[in-house]
C-alpha cells in the first residue's frame, strides 16, 4: 500500500464523514479498505490484521497523531499513516501512505488526506530533526491517472520509478535456473538469531551509495526481522571462507493472506544486498538462485519482489536472469514541507524498494 491513489475532485464534501487517528481496533475495517484499493489498482501487499497490528509498535510511526482514517458509519473509507525516517539525507524524507475506497472516491477525499498529512507531519518531524529540512514522500501506479493529477495539482515531484516484478511459475523458472554455485571462497549460511547483526551490517553497507538511503536502526531491523512474516529459513547470508566478513544477503518474508485469498505461496523477497567488498562476483545471483531453488522444493509457488528502475546495481537486469518479470511500474513523489533552517535544500527523495542492491 503507498500514498493516496485516487484522484478527489470537487463534489460531496468529505467533511459529512468521521475523520479520526487510527486505533488498534480498526484492523479489520482498514484491512477491507486496503484489499478495496488494491483489487481496484491491480496490486497485492497482503495486509493483513496481525502485519498492521505490528504497526503500533513501531518507533517510527506514530499513530495517535500521525493517521487519519476516514468513516461512513463503520466502514473505513480512507486513510493515512505517517512514516517517520531513521535519519536525514540530507532532508528527513517523511513517508505517507495510504489511499481511498473506490466507492467514495471524487468526493474530496484523497485529497483532504494529502493536505492533513502535510500539516501533521511537520510538529512529529521537528521532534526528531529540530531544524532540518523535511520531504513528504509517497507514490502511485504509474498507471493510475488520476492519482497521478492530484499529486501534480498539489505540488508533488515524480522523483524516481520503482517495478514490482514477480515470478508466476516457480517450478518452471527454476527448471530452467543454470547451475549457480556460490563464488570462489564464499560460504553460504542459514540466517540465524546469532547472524542477525551480520546481516544487517551488509544490509547498511550495501545501500550506502544508493538511491535515497538511510542505515536501518536496530529497533527497525528486530521489528522487520522478528516480524510475523519473516521467514529465516528462506534467508541466507554468504561469508567469506577466510575473514568471516558477511558479504552478501537475501532475506525473505511469505504472507499468509496472499495464500489464504489465492490459495498459492508467495516468497516475497525482501532484501537482496552485497557488501561492497564483495560485488561483481556473482554472489547476489548464486545467493537468489539458492533461495528460489529451497522455496520452490518446499512449495511455493511464485516469487515477488520490488527494485529501483534506475539501481546503480544494474538488479532489474539480474532479476530478470533469475526469471522475475515487471508486473507494476510505481511512481515517487515528493513535495518539500520544510527547508533546513538557514540553507535551501535539496532533499533525496522516497525510500527506495527492499530488493535492488542486487549485482551479477
Amino acid at each position: 500500500m503507498s500514498a493516496d491513489r485516487e484522484a478527489d475532485r470537487t463534489g460531496e464534501d468529505p467533511s459529512r464523514y468521521v475523520w479520526r487517528p487510527i486505533e488498534t481496533t480498526d484492523v479489520a475495517a482498514w484491512v477491507r479498505l486496503i484489499d478495496a484499493i488494491e483489487a481496484d489498482q491491480g496490486t497485492d501487499d497482503n495486509s493483513s490484521e496481525q502485519g498492521l497490528l505490528e504497526e503500533f509498535d513501531s518507533p517510527n510511526q506514530d499513530f495517535p497523531r500521525g493517521s487519519m482514517g476516514v468513516w461512513d458509519g463503520d466502514r473505513m473509507v480512507g486513510c493515512a499513516v505517517l512514516v517517520a525516517r531513521s535519519a536525514t539525507n540530507p532532508l528527513h524524507e517523511s513517508r505517507q501512505r495510504g489511499g481511498v475506497d473506490p466507492e467514495y472516491r471524487g468526493q474530496g477525499i484523497g485529497a483532504g488526506l494529502l493536505r492533513w498529512a502535510e500539516r501533521a507531519v511537520l510538529p512529529l518531524h521537528e521532534e526528531r530533526f529540530p531544524g532540518q529540512g523535511l520531504a513528504l514522500n509517497t507514490g502511485c501506479p504509474v498507471d493510475m491517472e488520476p492519482a497521478m493529477a492530484l499529486f501534480q495539482e498539489l505540488g508533488y515531484q515524480q522523483i524516481r520509478w520503482f517495478y514490482d516484478m514477480r515470478v508466476a511459475d516457480l517450478a518452471g523458472a527454476v527448471a530452467e535456473l543454470s547451475p549457480m554455485p556460490a563464488p570462489r571462497g564464499v560460504v553460504v549460511r542459514q540466517f540465524t538469531s546469532e547472524r542477525s547483526a551480520d546481516a544487517r551490517q551488509v544490509r547498511n553497507d550495501s545501500f550506502r551509495d544508493h538511491f535515497d538511503y538511510t542505515p536501518m536502526d536496530l529497533d527497525s531491523w528486530r521489528r522487520f526481522v522478528e516480524g510475523s512474516a519473516f521467514r529465516p529459513q528462506y534467508s541466507v547470508i554468504a561469508y567469506d571462507e577466510v575473514s568471516g566478513a558477511p558479504l552478501g544477503i537475501v532475506l525473505a518474508e511469505e504472507f499468509e493472506k496472499h495464500r489464504e485469498v489465492t490459495g498459492k505461496r508467495d516468497l516475497y523477497v525482501a532484501l537482496v544486498g552485497t557488501a561492497r567488498a564483495g560485488r561483481k562476483r556473482g554472489i547476489a545471483s548464486a545467493l537468489l538462485g539458492h533461495v528460489l531453488r529451497i522455496a520452490q522444493a518446499d512449495g511455493f509457488d511464485t516469487a515477488s519482489l520490488g527494485v529501483d528502475a534506475d539501481s546503480p546495481t544494474g538488479a532489474p537486469s539480474v532479476y530478470q536472469r533469475l526469471g522475475f518479470r515487471p508486473a507494476k511500474t510505481w511512481v515517487a513523489q515528493r513535495k518539500l514541507i520544510k527547508e533546513a533552517e538557514g540553507s535551501a535544500s535539496e532533499g533525496s527523495a522516497l525510500e527506495g524498494s527492499a530488493a535492488e542492491d542486487a549485482e551479477g
